[in-house]
């Protein structure tokens, strides 16, 4: 059986990384074009800067990132960020399906509360338990 090549829209990595971001910015969702068509923030564009060193190859390591808005484009492909969560970083690995969401959609910023027993001072009702 043949491996299926893996494309985004019909255009291989090859051809989305030769795309410019206006170019790019035709084959993703209207919400996410909007944002690129506006132009990028200074946090974006410092970002993008730090994705183009680690492509050249001067740095391996993840790239930390509070930039959660940044629309993911072809050039991080691949790359593993560590993504801002409000108390934790969480590591991100961009694949295809990836490519024109936001960075912040793929770390979670809400966890799951799990209270314990009740506190010093707590009312007498709320030291019992429930028997039903």
């Amino acid at each position: 059986m043949a491996k299926k090549e893996l494309t985004f829209k019909g255009k291989s990595e090859e051809e989305l990384k030769a795309m410019g971001l206006n170019d790019f910015a035709k084959l993703i969702t209207s919400r996410a074009r909007r944002s690129l068509k506006r132009g990028l923030t200074e946090q974006q564009k410092k970002l993008l800067l730090r994705v183009k060193k680690v492509n050249d190859g001067k740095s391996k390591k993840p790239i930390k990132t509070h930039c959660r808005d940044m629309v993911i484009v072809p050039g991080m492909l691949g790359h593993n960020f560590l993504v801002h969560a409000g108390k934790e970083w969480f590591q991100v690995t961009v694949t295809y399906e990836m490519l024109g969401r936001c960075l912040g959609e793929f770390t979670m910023t809400r966890k799951k509360v799990s209270h314990s027993a009740p506190g010093i001072g707590a009312t007498r009702s709320s030291a019992s338990m429930s028997v039903k």
